[in-house]
């Protein structure tokens, strides 16, 4: 079935939920009171906070028994006139902005991780929480960084999910962080610390920045290692009320925030939101709020690629419905992703958009409902653009493989292009729908958690491989009663299809079985640029795209590879690469 979210009661919130306070040892400003903390966050118009102290939830218990005990008094009656203020000053801080109790957890070789929780969640259970993750009994409340050999990334994610928490992966890209920045090995580690099920959100410190180089670009799922797209937020980490004069990136509380949209301000609702594949639905907190329809802009500028694609109508006729009825196909049994219908996929082409959405909407969950199998559930939205109404669909990434189209025909998602599944392909599907039931009746874990058990220890396997990560790699022929069958190895998945003709073949293999019997040997010694063993047959643009055509020498053999693009490129490929750049 297909859900339809479309709240009339969205609003922005400006949440924090990185928050220490003087129950951590390094915070800077230890006079500071509790209640001071709450006012600087009202003055900074936070409306969702979290304090998260290092190892321990004593600052937020500390609040809560104040509460109460001013609470207590109130009651017999013997309250003072100054703690009758400061009690009426909690309550009405607390109306204003919903206070989440929470910690920052030191894992195992120091990285750190969020865990936060809904406002009625027992102190005693996420201090019971804080044992099971090996806290010495005896650091419990002191909120220090380093607490002895605790658990691993991988369990404590798991462990905060159980217990009902949001999982954030703190400060993910600098120091103490899962995504290793400055870490010259971690491969498979890395993959399983920021891919993991049980984590929800990666906090990064560049989220404001825009670019290919940022860590929400390098995780919006189109990296091969990196297929699960990731929710970034940002958050002050501030340890202490103002931002330090002289270290300028030392912030104060409720400088560095995140917006989220919300239909109401729950922690229910916050979870809902990064449970799910809508990331549009968090921003950069500015002083000036930018208009809700700009990450329309963000994805056009992208362009369609493996988890995005524009359709500029929905017509049966000219077979345009059919088209979105494949790419959600294609999706689903790929990576999941994001189709805009009503916007083609050039920026500078005027929107058509979609008119009466609504009953648009509805056809397309009927059409998506009687036509696609199994079922699945994406979820739609409209968007209003240069005053033109978008259709918004997003598609989930499928858990039972593959999915089929009128019964049989089974699409499948290749960088910018939807195409048919071929015999080889329908088996990889299969075994991965497979793969995933059986691990999940065994063990209760996914693919990505079973290769982060393995990587427990952090001593991955170092493979070595020339390989570029996304195009094809062309294998020479085989000659059958006059025709050529060639294989073809999909560089994303390692996936292999054999029995390929220049008939039967599609686009981008079509293309490089034409360039390959194009180049005879002679020919590629005189057109290919050689470094080394590495070579360039050929760079040319593809949609939004620089695409590389590469060829590398092992022994006396050449290896052919098509249609690489920047996301496939490491080593001495991305070497290679980035010299050809600066010569354009």
């Amino acid at each position: 079935m297909a859900k339809q979210t479309n709240p009339p009661n969205n609003h922005w919130y400006n949440i924090d939920f990185h928050i220490h306070t003087p129950a951590s040892t390094d915070y800077q400003q230890p006079e500071i009171d509790i209640l001071e903390i709450l006012k600087r966050a009202e003055e900074k118009n936070l409306d969702i906070m979290a304090i998260t102290d290092h190892n321990t939830v004593a600052g937020y218990k500390k609040m809560q028994e104040e509460i109460s005990q001013l609470e207590a008094l109130l009651k017999l009656n013997r309250i003072l006139p100054a703690e009758k203020i400061r009690l009426d000053e909690y309550r009405r801080l607390f109306k204003k902005i919903l206070v989440l109790p929470g910690f920052e957890f030191t894992a195992t070789f120091g990285f750190h991780i969020l865990g936060i929780f809904p406002p009625d969640k027992p102190i005693r259970e996420i201090e019971h929480l804080l044992l099971s993750l090996k806290i010495p009994p005896h650091l419990l409340d002191d909120g220090a960084q380093n607490v002895g050999a605790t658990s691993d990334v991988i369990q404590a994610y798991q462990q905060i999910h159980e217990h009902g928490g949001l999982v954030i992966a703190a400060h993910a890209n600098s120091s103490n962080g899962v995504a290793m920045r400055g870490f010259n090995f971690g491969g498979q580690t890395k993959i399983a610390y920021t891919q993991d099920e049980h984590l929800h959100v990666l906090e990064v410190t560049d989220l404001d920045q825009i670019g290919k180089r940022t860590t929400a670009y390098f995780f919006n799922g189109t990296k091969p290692e990196y297929p699960r797209r990731m929710h970034c937020i940002q958050g002050s980490d501030a340890h202490r009320l103002t931002s330090d004069p002289i270290r300028k990136k030392n912030f104060g509380l409720g400088e560095r925030t995140t917006e989220i949209l919300l239909s109401e301000k729950t922690f229910e609702a916050i979870l809902n939101v990064f449970k799910g594949n809508d990331f549009s639905r968090t921003r950069p907190r500015k002083e000036i709020s930018e208009p809700v329809s700009n990450f329309l802009i963000t994805a056009l500028e992208e362009g369609p690629n493996i988890i995005q694609d524009f359709h500029d109508s929905m017509t049966i006729r000219g077979g345009k419905l059919y088209s979105i009825l494949s790419d959600i196909c294609a999706f689903t049994n790929t990576n999941g992703g994001t189709l805009y219908v009503g916007l083609n996929s050039d920026l500078k082409v005027p929107p058509t958009g979609v008119p009466d959405t609504e009953k648009n909407i509805k056809s397309l969950e009927n059409e998506i409902s009687n036509r696609i199998s199994p079922p699945i559930q994406c979820e739609f939205d409209i968007h209003d653009f240069k005053k033109k109404n978008i259709i918004r669909i997003l598609i989930p990434r499928g858990d039972d493989p593959p999915y089929a189209l009128d019964d049989y025909k089974i699409y499948i998602r290749e960088e910018n292009e939807t195409n048919l599944a071929v015999r080889d392909e329908i088996v990889g599907l299969v075994l991965r729908g497979k793969s995933r039931s059986l691990m999940q009746l065994s063990t209760g874990m996914d693919e990505v958690t079973m290769s982060a058990e393995k990587t427990a220890d952090f001593q991955d396997e170092v493979v070595v491989t020339i390989e570029p990560k996304t195009g094809i790699e062309l294998y020479p022929p085989e000659e059958r009663k006059g025709t050529l069958y060639f294989a073809i190895k999909d560089l994303r998945n390692g996936n292999v299809v054999t029995n390929v003709t220049q008939k039967s073949a599609r686009r981008l293999w079509q293309y490089a079985i034409r360039s390959y019997l194009d180049k005879k040997d002679n020919q590629i010694n005189n057109s290919v640029k050689w470094y080394g063993n590495f070579g360039l047959l050929r760079k040319y643009k593809a949609r939004n795209n620089t695409n590389y055509d590469l060829i590398y020498k092992e022994g006396n053999k050449l290896r052919f590879f098509y249609g690489v693009n920047a996301n496939g490129l490491h080593g001495e490929w991305k070497t290679i690469a980035g010299e050809l750049d600066d010569e354009d």
